[in-house]
């Protein structure tokens, strides 16, 4: 947001002008780091939106962390200073929540914090991975290279999210368009021509009855039906938000055939390249396992992730923590342990994950290509006994004149 402000300098001028802060203590704060006395501060009326300029929800995509992280990386590669890279990215910026984050950011660096430390103030933005890669570079005084890291990794991530996301739209809308046509085909179309079918006279098909049985169920009994599917989701969403909840869903999540082994393989790739990440960023091994555990995505992994770390502590090595428990691939721990006996854990890790990337682009390339014949197959499947249900008796009634 913006303020409007009238202050004096330290020799007594009166000066105006506008300053954007996130908040009106933080603009305060802001003026007075550059030596004025505050004389009043009041906010700039936005006209957009009836005066009130915010973002819906409050959030931030996973895609404005990544144009973040490169254009910073980019900036700190051409040797731009911290502060004067947050303005230039500031002054470009279009997602209006995320401006406010990265102005309070910088009001927090100008007053002497450090960048790991303001980000850690702005958990909606930054995760604690993201946290702790920056507090690396700031230690090893590698803060250029780390952002690279953490730019070409949040790249590497969204575009696997975003294949695997994109693989299942198509066949999710499909199916739901499918459903909804059924529904208005049995409660709207079928009741009219149910009287036109009992004309007919004697035995109906058995799928046709069957289809005027499940019409008749649906006007009587269509609006409980719906009301405890509402109910069932609610409860559903309800355990879903417990642990024992998330552990089913996220279990059932990389068990479904084909799908379940799409996901196994993108959680496998995220895991070795965040661990990756993270290790050649400094980070010791046990933080960097616990941050691994936080971020991976699903209960199961993390849950084994977190038991290994236990036994690492316990003076055991990664590997033979991670072998210890079924859900991890043999393939993930034996190369941890290559890489343990030759000191090159790091790049073996790169490897892994470079592997199930390209297993998960390979799965989610199949996935496309069958996805529309399959789609072909069931639907067409579908309306031709729906059709055959309906005009083979309106041919049988034509055929008898």
């Amino acid at each position: 947001m913006k303020y409007n402000y009238q202050a004096r300098t330290q020799s007594g001028e009166l000066s105006t002008g506008a300053v954007e802060a996130a908040t009106l203590d933080i603009a305060v704060s802001s003026l007075q780091r550059r030596g004025l006395i505050v004389v009043s501060l009041e906010p700039e009326e936005d006209r957009s939106l009836g005066g009130r300029s915010f973002n819906l929800f409050g959030r931030v995509k996973q895609k404005d962390i990544v144009i973040l992280s490169r254009q910073l990386s980019t900036l700190f590669e051409a040797k731009v200073p911290v502060v004067e890279s947050l303005r230039v990215i500031i002054s470009e910026m279009e997602n209006q929540f995320l401006r406010y984050e990265i102005i309070s950011l910088l009001d927090d660096i100008q007053g002497g914090a450090a960048m790991s430390q303001a980000m850690a103030r702005h958990p909606k933005v930054f995760s604690t991975f993201y946290v702790n890669m920056v507090r690396s570079g700031e230690e090893s005084g590698k803060l250029d290279e780390t952002f690279t890291y953490l730019a070409d990794y949040l790249e590497r991530s969204y575009e696997l999210t975003m294949k695997a996301r994109n693989a299942l739209i198509y066949p999710a809308f499909v199916l739901f368009t499918f459903i909804v046509v059924m529904i208005l085909m049995f409660v709207i179309i079928l009741p009219q021509l149910i009287p036109i079918l009992e004309e007919v006279g004697g035995e109906l098909p058995i799928y046709t009855r069957i289809l005027i049985g499940l019409s008749t169920f649906a006007q009587n009994f269509g609006l409980l039906l719906l009301l405890l599917f509402a109910v069932v989701c609610l409860f559903l969403w309800r355990y879903y938000q417990t642990e024992a909840g998330r552990l089913m869903a996220h279990r059932f999540q990389i068990s479904v055939p084909f799908i379940g082994t799409l996901y196994r393989k993108l959680y496998m790739a995220r895991l070795a390249d965040n661990l990756q990440t993270l290790l050649s960023g400094g980070i010791p091994v046990v933080r960097a396992l616990e941050i691994t555990a936080e971020i991976i995505g699903n209960q199961v992994y993390r849950l084994a992730v977190l038991e290994s770390i236990e036994s690492v502590k316990g003076g055991s090595s990664i590997s033979a923590s991670l072998a210890q428990h079924p859900d991890i691939p043999p393939l993930l721990s034996q190369m941890v342990r290559i890489g343990e006996e030759t000191g090159r854990l790091d790049n073996i890790l790169k490897n892994v994950a470079r592997f199930y990337q390209k297993e998960v682009d390979s799965m989610v390339e199949n996935l496309v290509d069958l996805i529309e014949p399959v789609m072909i197959l069931v639907l067409g499947g579908g309306v031709g006994l729906l059709v055959a249900a309906i005009l083979l008796p309106i041919y049988s009634i034509t055929a008898q004149f």
